[in-house]
């Protein structure tokens, strides 16, 4: 005798009978005691659909509603969608274009912040750990979102540690003490010092900060030296870019040399002749110069280049290169040479942002295709050629298309080697596209 079947309907009718209750939606009033001032923001759909796909922005133009309490905006809101469904809590930045920075996807206030705070620069620093060894002895201990506190990027040079707060909800007395707290408990620097950067200091509205350290364990020190790959190179805390060299391209340079060494330039004519293009302090210049026996290196700032020959000195004994500097246009100085039949067998392109908005995008296209048209023509055959963008507007595609662009004007054949990004101390989440910022090609010219 065959069994009657059961419906669809009363199996699911029975399913929902024996399956526990779903968790109630909570709301963005949900939490807040009774009588006390319900505040937060609201945002539109598409900017609470981005972070629930991973990212940790809302731009001003998303933002629906703010409801805050009133005199000094708080550096912590809750976050709701415009139904009013909590999403998290953000640093709150109100005058800058990315007005909230997501630091949790729950409600959070500010002591339980600065726990979780000193736990996540604790477990980025401890990531950090074996990339540290006797010949390199600097690196980011944390980069702001990819270690899940926006805002917030901690260099380490040596026995001198740098902060920047980027974002407006991290400028406090508590946020300070925490971060120094961690930073000598897990690493005992001889100093800790607060860098501001004075354009989005400007953006975010920050407060000025002290000229003094926030932590020192003798006598002010500003200035040390620090080690690259075995190199040696100069840090002055006043001085240079970003926190005052460029660590994101540690890797980078070893690279270069290494594809140097691999490509037979030491047994060349003359040894092999390498230029480095913007070359800042000399980071990819002294790496080359471990193996070809001339290398020049070219940028703007005069400043640069004196730290440039001071980390030359640092490093003369073991670099038997002929070295020297020249201060110019990149442009300008490219456009000369490849038109006087200069030639090299080596040449790096580490120009700086040209895109730091999209409406940028396409004038720093033309930026990247001349600089790499110009190199292309003076690149001897066989010749190496390292290619590298930092804005982040600029894919992948569009950086390789200039290059390949530039190429066809140069009636020149490049393969492709490698495509190589950040050091690994400036991680890439890939729910945060902004992560993924540095561009490297290394190409081979025939």
């Amino acid at each position: 005798m065959t069994k009657p079947r059961t419906s669809r309907t009363a199996t699911t009718q029975k399913a929902l009978k024996t399956a526990p209750p779903a968790p109630p939606i909570e709301r963005i009033h949900e939490k807040t005691a009774p009588g006390a001032q319900v505040f937060g923001v609201r945002i539109n759909r598409r900017a609470a659909d981005r972070l629930r796909a991973g990212h940790l922005w809302v731009y001003a133009s998303d933002i629906e509603s703010v409801e805050v309490p009133a005199g000094e905006p708080p550096a912590l809101v809750p976050v709701a969608d415009s139904r009013g469904l909590l999403l998290g809590t953000a640093l709150y930045s109100p005058t800058s274009q990315i007005a909230l920075r997501m630091i949790l996807r729950e409600a959070i206030d500010e002591a339980a912040w600065l726990q979780l705070l000193e736990a996540r620069l604790r477990a980025a620093i401890r990531r950090r750990r074996p990339l540290l060894d006797e010949q390199t002895n600097a690196c980011r201990l944390c980069f702001s979102e990819a270690d899940e506190l926006p805002g917030l990027v901690v260099d380490k040079y040596g026995d001198l540690v740098i902060l920047q707060l980027l974002a407006r909800g991290l400028d406090s007395a508590g946020v300070r003490e925490s971060c120094v707290r961690v930073l000598r408990e897990e690493l005992a620097p001889s100093a800790i010092l607060e860098r501001p950067d004075p354009r989005v200091r400007e953006l975010e509205g920050l407060s000025a900060p002290s000229l003094e350290p926030l932590y020192a364990n003798a006598a002010a020190v500003v200035s040390t030296e620090f080690r690259l790959n075995g190199l040696t190179f100069h840090f002055d805390a006043n001085s240079g870019q970003k926190t005052g060299a460029f660590l994101d391209q540690r890797a980078n340079y070893a690279a270069a040399a290494e594809w140097a060494r691999r490509m037979g330039f030491a047994s060349r004519d003359a040894g092999g002749r390498a230029l480095d293009v913007c070359c800042y302090q000399g980071g990819f210049a002294l790496h080359l110069a471990q193996v070809c026996a001339q290398v020049r290196g070219i940028d703007a700032s005069r400043a640069s280049l004196e730290v440039a020959e001071r980390n030359l000195l640092a490093n003369r004994l073991r670099l038997a290169a002929q070295v020297d500097w020249v201060e110019g246009d990149a442009f300008q100085i490219l456009r000369d040479w490849s038109d006087a039949g200069e030639s090299f067998d080596a040449i790096v392109l580490d120009p700086p942002a040209f895109a730091k908005s999209l409406r940028a995008v396409e004038g720093a296209l033309r930026g990247y295709k001349e600089l790499n048209l110009r190199a292309l023509k003076m690149m001897r055959p066989g010749g190496l050629l390292v290619t590298c963008s930092c804005s982040h507007h600029v894919g992948w595609s569009e950086l390789e298309s200039s290059v390949a662009s530039a190429a066809a004007d140069a009636r020149r054949r490049v393969r492709l080697l490698e495509r190589r990004g950040a050091a690994p101390d400036h991680p890439v989440v890939l729910n945060l596209p902004e992560t993924e910022y540095l561009k490297c090609l290394v190409l081979e010219v025939e």
